[in-house]
């Protein structure tokens, strides 16, 4: 008879498992669109080759051209979900993109505080569509109870500065290194201010991306504006910088890249239905174009002209 020689009876597992990709916590809203919320947090998160961990904080009722309603979680049932995981799997960043409601601010900032040393990327979006009393306090939330523990506060322009400077009243718009000092006095870090109008060259006007401290401006990237909108690409931004982050990328050089990827993202949108463009975080998952073939059925030597690069749609 020959002696088993696994002495439990078990045959035992010679393959050993494969590390883990960084995982990335993302409170957000359910967006049906796909283009922004949960689902633009999970498309990026894996395009970026880390592992998503998406927790529901409410749901919009939206299209690809705007938002009607929303309808907001209980915030128990946002810490039940994101205390399970947390409890389960180790957590390398955290992503804030819209939470819903004031009382919902206060239950996640009360879960980040009990991770210090998590990165936290948190992002700001236009928050026009809601009522202003809603909207009053939700922002005020925000900036009292996230903002001391966010490493990066990502918004548009615009919307940062209603937020952060909202008595502003000169007449040229705050520097990115003004928002940050702001954004500081609240316990933000840094602010990466997408764009920054510059000053028309010819027929073609140019945006600059900012990642700022209180010291100054330390990095970004400057991209040529279309007149194209999109719906989704300050969630893609921040999610790829959280993304980044987590797999332990330098800011300086996460912020690069993260540009990059919604820079690429946004030249290969498409528009799904009949309102704005949706960022393609998987642009490089795609076949490379055939040649056209000419009435011989053999490949033209004309190709199309390459499209420039660095060229970006607006970034909202």
């Amino acid at each position: 008879m020959t002696p088993d020689p696994s002495p439990s009876g078990t045959t035992p597992d010679t393959t050993a498992e494969a590390p883990a990709p960084a995982c990335v916590l993302a409170f957000n809203v359910n967006d049906p669109t796909g283009a922004g919320g949960t689902g633009g947090d999970v498309a990026t998160i894996t395009a970026m080759g880390a592992h998503p961990l998406p927790v529901v904080t409410g749901v919009l009722m939206r299209d690809t051209a705007e938002v009607f309603d929303q309808h907001v979680l209980e915030p128990d049932a946002v810490v039940e979900q994101a205390r399970s995981i947390l409890e389960d799997v180790t957590t390398a960043a955290f992503k804030v993109g819209f939470l819903g409601s004031a009382e919902v601010v206060g239950a996640v900032a009360e879960i980040l505080s009990d991770y210090p040393d998590v990165p936290l990327v948190a992002y700001l979006p236009s928050l026009a569509w809601m009522g202003d009393d809603e909207q009053q306090a939700y922002v005020d939330a925000f900036r009292e109870l996230v903002l001391p523990a966010t490493e990066v506060l990502v918004g548009n322009h615009k919307t940062l500065t209603d937020f952060l400077l909202p008595d502003w009243d000169s007449e040229r718009p705050p520097s990115a290194r003004e928002l940050a000092v702001a954004a500081a006095e609240h316990g933000a870090r840094h602010v990466l201010v997408t764009g920054i109008m510059l000053s028309a060259k010819g027929p073609q006007q140019f945006i600059d991306n900012v990642l700022a401290s209180p010291q100054g401006a330390l990095t970004g990237e400057k991209f040529e504006l279309f007149e194209t909108a999109f719906v989704g690409a300050g969630d893609t931004l921040s999610a790829a910088l959280a993304a980044l982050l987590a797999s332990g990328a330098d800011l300086h050089a996460a912020v690069g890249e993260a540009l990059s990827f919604l820079d690429q993202s946004l030249d290969a949108g498409f528009r799904p239905g009949m309102g704005n463009v949706v960022p393609d975080r998987f642009f490089w998952a795609l076949p490379p174009a055939e040649d056209d073939e000419g009435d011989g059925g053999e490949p033209t030597t004309e190709t199309a002209p390459e499209e420039p690069k660095n060229v970006s749609r607006r970034v909202h």
